[in-house]
């Protein structure tokens, strides 16, 4: 078996499960490998209940004291069960779970794993999950792993899965030359891939990730080393000067930019004059004003008499950029005959959008990867700007540029990375950085709670809600059975319903949905039509709501801090006050003062800064902090040793290809066939959000 072998030639895996496992993102038996954990469960020995702390997941062995009890809520119904045992007595709370109320026999040990939390000074457990002793003891001690999953799927067929394809998998032989493997500590690829579905110990799981990590990187920055030379030295097809409209168009804004603003605007026009293509790259913090500088330069663009091009990572965002630039068109009486292209679009509006293109007629095209298809061809593209330029990666970059004559390119993002690992990661970018916020920004007011202050945060919701607001709760999980001891949306959906009043309107959205629903609920959010919306980080970037004041994440020990920072940047937007509430399961010093540097802060970059002082490079928190450059494991932040390291291979080798395993390996990642290396494809559904042991 190799990488192309269809997953339906497993044993035991036939069309109805193939098609689950399509639904994943997995066809073949090389998608399965790389199907990575998302989490990891450790069995440790049971803990008497006045011993298992709150925040942590724990097992205790433990009796039914009381007659459990049934306790109905609007779209819910909650199993109440008081255990005990020598110790101390502990409340579980069972979702939609009543058949258990006649399992439980008297007098007969369970034991019983999940999180632990507090509730004043009593102990409780929701959803644990229930053992029989002599169950318990047969994995005490192992290290399960837990898979991203889809409905009809169990951790315990992926597992299946996966160990057969490693059974009969045909390894590759080394393609790194001998003293780069040694010099950086590397196992093989074959002790990576098992170590990393079924680690043997916390260190051979830790040095199977870090082969893992630095193959990313690796393949990552090799393709960039190989465009960076290149696009320095592209010659200015395209120059452009500033004959006065820009000016006009300054002066008549109710608002003066920031100074960061117009340094970058001058670097900008100096690229645009130059006698060079512009590869730019603007890095500003959330609501720094990053847009209005991008609307400068397109309309540089068209005064110019050319074509420029705005791409952004879903409808909704590409929706909200077109009317802002139709808006600003109306008032200013601006040059730009846009065009929304997006693919929900229907083949006449795409076929009359294409033919506007082509013709000239339309001098400005907004929409999402709809605009890289082949059947959209420009007549003189000359400014191609990605927003969050992220999310798509760095091929569908290189396909939007193809579409001119080598057009200049403008670069956007809000990732708070350090200066350091900017230059590494967009090695073949200039870079330029608005480091300030307008001055009529409200600081959003944030707050580090554990799980006891739900219900008054629930409070704070109903009443910000009820005073015409709406709000955000963020979980780490979409379905329940990913990882019982983190909150997922669906079952936190339910419970929100049962628990708010009626009168909200709440929606639930993941990166698991078909794009037309996810587009559906986000437009009905930002349209005002839904209150309350719980999602995954899929609302990091992608929708722009100014009436939404109130987030709340869950498990927020989970994620980095700068993508915490992110996602509270979708609230604060409007004029209203906005706040956020970070809700930790562990309570730890170590934890909360981590956390903590959010509340000291809304500069994101001293944010990242703060975060890497703290724990230090290298140090594992069980967090995926950088999903953004859809690496399937890597983390630019804990894993900055790493990156720093790829880098230095990347260079050592870059000039002496010789090397036939690696110039074939390489060959490999530029055709497509992307078997080991990061995907630069854009994946927000099932990115993996991985965590560590």
């Amino acid at each position: 078996m190799n990488d192309q072998t269809p997953i339906i030639r497993l044993k035991g895996i036939g069309e109805k499960t193939s098609g689950l496992f399509q639904k994943l993102g997995v066809a073949t038996v090389g998608g399965l490998l790389r199907h990575y954990p998302r989490d990891y469960e450790r069995f440790c020995a049971p803990v008497p209940i006045s011993q298992a702390a709150p925040g942590e997941i724990c097992a205790v062995c433990a009796e039914v004291a009381q007659v459990p009890v049934v306790r109905e809520g609007r779209n819910l119904t909650m199993l109440h069960v008081v255990v005990k045992d020598a110790s101390a007595s502990m409340l579980l709370i069972f979702f939609n779970m009543v058949y258990l109320k006649n399992s439980f026999k008297s007098g007969v040990s369970y034991v019983f794993r999940g999180l632990v939390q507090s509730r004043g000074t009593a102990r409780l457990m929701e959803q644990p999950k229930i053992f029989s002793p002599l169950q318990y003891e047969s994995r005490m001690e192992t290290i399960q792993p837990c898979y991203a999953l889809t409905k009809g799927l169990t951790n315990q067929s992926v597992q299946k899965a996966v160990k057969q394809a490693l059974s009969f998998y045909e390894w590759e032989e080394e393609y790194y030359p001998a003293p780069l493997v040694q010099r950086y500590g590397l196992v093989s690829r074959r002790e990576a891939v098992c170590g990393v579905h079924f680690p043997e110990d916390d260190e051979k799981w830790k040095q199977a990730r870090r082969r893992l990590v630095f193959d990313e990187f690796f393949d990552f920055l090799f393709f960039l080393r190989q465009n960076r030379d290149l696009a320095f030295s592209l010659p200015n097809g395209y120059p452009m000067e500033e004959t006065g409209g820009c000016a006009r168009f300054l002066r008549q804004l109710p608002f003066r930019l920031t100074g960061a603003q117009e340094k970058v605007w001058e670097e900008i026009q100096e690229d645009l004059s130059g006698t060079g293509c512009m590869n730019r790259l603007i890095q500003g913090d959330v609501g720094s004003g990053k847009t209005i500088v991008a609307l400068l330069a397109l309309l540089l663009c068209v005064q110019s008499g050319y074509q420029g091009a705005f791409m952004a990572p879903t409808e909704v965002l590409a929706m909200q950029h077109y009317q802002s630039f139709r808006t600003y068109t109306d008032r200013y009486g601006l040059p730009f005959r846009p065009v929304l292209l997006t693919g929900s679009m229907t083949a006449k509006q795409k076929r009359e959008a294409r033919l506007g293109i082509e013709s000239g007629e339309v001098n400005l095209v907004i929409g999402t990867h709809a605009l890289i298809q082949e059947k959209i061809l420009f007549r003189c593209l000359a400014l191609a700007i990605t927003d969050e330029q992220h999310r798509f990666g760095v091929r569908q970059r290189e396909q939007l540029a193809g579409k001119g004559n080598v057009p200049h390119i403008l670069v956007m993002s809000a990732t708070p990375i350090p200066r350091t690992l900017a230059i590494i990661l967009y090695g073949d970018l200039h870079l330029s950085v608005i480091h300030e916020l307008p001055q009529n920004r409200l600081p959003i007011k944030s707050c580090v709670v554990n799980t006891s202050y739900r219900h008054k945060a629930y409070e704070f919701l109903a009443r910000e809600i009820k005073a015409g607001r709406q709000a955000y709760v963020i979980c780490p999980m979409v379905d329940e059975g990913e990882a019982v001891h983190l909150e997922n949306v669906m079952q936190y959906t339910r419970k929100l319903k049962a628990t708010l009043p009626e009168e909200i309107r709440l929606a639930s959205l993941h990166g698991k949905m078909k794009p037309a629903e996810k587009n559906r609920i986000m437009e009905a959010f930002s349209a005002g039509q839904i209150d309350l919306l719980v999602s995954t980080t899929v609302v990091e970037v992608g929708i722009d709501v100014p009436n939404a004041s109130v987030m709340l994440v869950e498990n927020a020990e989970r994620f980095g801090l700068a993508q915490l920072h992110q996602l509270r940047g979708r609230v604060g937007r409007g004029l209203h006050q906005s706040y956020c509430i970070f809700v930790s399961t562990k309570e730890t010093k170590e934890t909360m003062a981590r956390l903590n540097i959010l509340t000291k802060s809304g500069d994101g970059f001293w944010i990242a800064s703060e975060d890497l002082k703290l724990r230090g490079p290298g140090d594992l928190f069980g967090i995926r902090q950088s999903g953004d450059f859809a690496f399937r494991m890597g983390d630019i932040y804990q894993d900055m040793d790493i990156l720093r390291q790829a880098s230095e291979a990347v260079d050592s080798v870059f000039e002496a290809q010789e090397y036939p395993p690696l110039r074939r390996h390489i060959l490999a990642q530029s055709s497509g066939d992307r078997s080991t290396g990061a995907d630069l494809s854009p994946d927000d559904g099932n990115m993996v959000d991985f965590r560590s042991i």
